[in-house]
């Protein structure tokens, strides 16, 4: 076969769904902005407003003028981050559950995401992704990531919208189907990784931010799957956009926190990538994989 023309291949298109503004510049965001300056054209679906959210900044806390409006404080912080990716974004519109605190645990609140109709949540994703049209979408696993009930809920209509998106008979007033080709899993401090930059700092005479985490490690497979790296997207160039777009979710994030602790030399050193498993693939490739287009790449253009 021969070369094929740029003006013949048609763009791809990469749909990152997460729970709260601020969850796309924690996970995958290197990955999107590579992809981004590569050309693909990356939609992150945030299925609520993070109303709920606490404000984790100690520079920020106890401010009344930030918690009377933090719904559009938070919708400007999306923008910004938003911006520094060069992601495009639209907002599933759901309200925050809130994490739930205490034993025992505190009923969700009224009219929250994770007690939205599971077929409406759906449907809605449905939209998007008929919308849009994306060849690979990523989100979280069955634990969510970690155990926020809009973490877990947006596992549940990522996993069905994926099927229901192509069946013609599945929600018909939305649109034509499209059938998305791969769904990825977002994983993101794995315990390999942690081992390799605990290992990596404590050599170089650095403070390790993870001796609590591995001390938890024992109860960690217990309650929860561990998941399974398939695929490892290089993307060290692109830790600078990664966090300069955390950043801008100013009331979510500690600037001194422990993540930004760890020196951008020995992540690019010890771990330059951002990490995912593959859940599903209806295109002929094969793991471990160094790209979520594999298999793709040459479908779409062919």
């Amino acid at each position: 076969m021969g070369a094929v023309s740029s003006s013949s291949i048609e763009q791809l298109r990469l749909m990152a769904v997460h729970a709260h503004p601020d969850d796309e510049s924690s996970k995958g965001a290197a990955t999107m902005a590579r992809y981004v300056d590569e050309g693909v054209d990356v939609l992150v679906v945030t299925c609520t407003g993070g109303e709920r959210g606490s404000i984790l900044n100690p520079g920020l806390k106890g401010r009344a003028d930030i918690e009377a409006n933090i719904a559009e404080i938070r919708r400007d912080e999306m923008e910004r981050a938003r911006e520094i990716l060069g992601v495009r974004q639209h907002w599933l519109g759901f309200v925050d559950s809130g994490l739930p605190e205490g034993d025992p645990l505190p009923p969700l609140p009224e009219g929250c995401f994770a007690l939205a109709p599971l077929d409406e949540a759906v449907a809605a994703l449905v939209r998007e992704i008929r919308s849009f049209r994306p060849h690979v979408m990523t989100t979280y696993d069955e634990n969510g990531g970690y155990p926020h009930p809009d973490h877990i809920r947006t596992h549940e209509i990522s996993v069905a919208a994926f099927d229901a998106a192509a069946d013609p008979d599945a929600y018909p007033e939305l649109g034509a189907p499209w059938q998305v080709l791969k769904l990825y899993y977002d994983v993101g401090f794995s315990i390999p990784k942690i081992d390799a930059l605990h290992e990596a700092l404590v050599s170089r005479g650095l403070e390790s931010p993870f001796d609590e985490w591995r001390e938890r490690r024992d109860s960690w497979g217990k309650d929860r799957r561990i998941p399974e790296i398939t695929t490892q997207v290089q993307v060290a160039d692109w830790f600078p956009r990664r966090d300069a777009a955390l950043l801008a979710h100013a009331t979510q994030v500690d600037p001194d926190g422990w993540f930004f602790k760890i020196p951008l030399e020995v992540q690019r050193e010890v771990w330059p990538t951002e990490d995912f498993e593959l859940n599903r693939s209806l295109v002929d490739s094969s793991t471990p994989e160094d790209d979520l287009f594999a298999g793709i790449r040459e479908r779409v253009s062919a």
